[in-house]
C-alpha cells in the first residue's frame, strides 16, 4: 500500500481519497476507521427528550425485539439507528460479542472464560454480557489478545 499526503492550503477542509484496484477487506477496515474516527457524540432518546451521548460513555449497544438501545453508566436511551449501522459507525471503539449486542471495548473490565465455551465480558459499570462463540475470535483480535493465525 502506498501513502500520499498533499499539502493544500486553498482546502477548506480535509478530504481523503483512495485508490484501490479491488475493494477488499483492508479497504472496507480503513473506511470504517476513518468513518469511526469522525464520531464522538451520538444521538440517544429518553421518552421525548434527544441527548447527545459521548461515544466514550456508552458502554454497550443491544437490540431488542425492533429497538436498540445505549447503555451508559446511569441510564439506557434509545436509537434511532439500526444495529449493524451503529457497528459500521463505531467500529473503532465497539465490538459485536453476539448477533444482538456490541460492547465498548474501552469498558471492559474482565473477561471470564467458562467452561464448554461459556464466555462472559465484566464491564467496568459491573454488567456481565455473554459473549457468543461465533464473536470470541474477533473480540480476542479486536483486544489484541491469544494467538494471532
Amino acid at each position: 500500500m502506498k501513502i500520499h499526503l498533499t499539502i493544500n492550503h486553498e482546502l477548506e477542509e480535509t478530504e481523503i481519497h483512495i485508490h484501490a484496484k479491488e475493494y477488499n477487506g483492508q479497504i472496507d477496515q480503513l473506511m470504517k476507521q476513518l468513518q469511526a474516527a469522525q464520531t464522538t457524540m451520538i444521538d440517544g432518546y429518553l421518552q421525548q427528550d434527544i441527548h447527545l451521548l459521548k461515544i466514550s460513555d456508552i458502554y454497550s449497544i443491544y437490540a431488542e425485539g425492533a429497538k436498540v438501545f445505549l447503555q451508559t453508566e446511569e441510564q439506557e436511551f434509545e436509537s434511532k439507528r439500526k444495529l449493524y449501522e451503529l457497528e459500521a459507525q463505531l467500529a473503532k471503539d465497539f465490538v459485536r460479542v453476539s448477533k444482538s449486542t456490541l460492547v465498548n471495548i474501552n469498558k471492559i473490565a474482565s473477561i471470564q472464560m467458562g467452561k464448554i465455551g461459556a464466555t462472559e465480558l465484566l464491564l467496568e459499570n459491573d454488567v456481565s454480557i455473554h459473549v457468543s462463540r461465533k464473536y470470541l475470535k474477533e473480540l480476542k483480535q479486536q483486544l489484541g489478545i491469544g494467538r494471532s493465525s
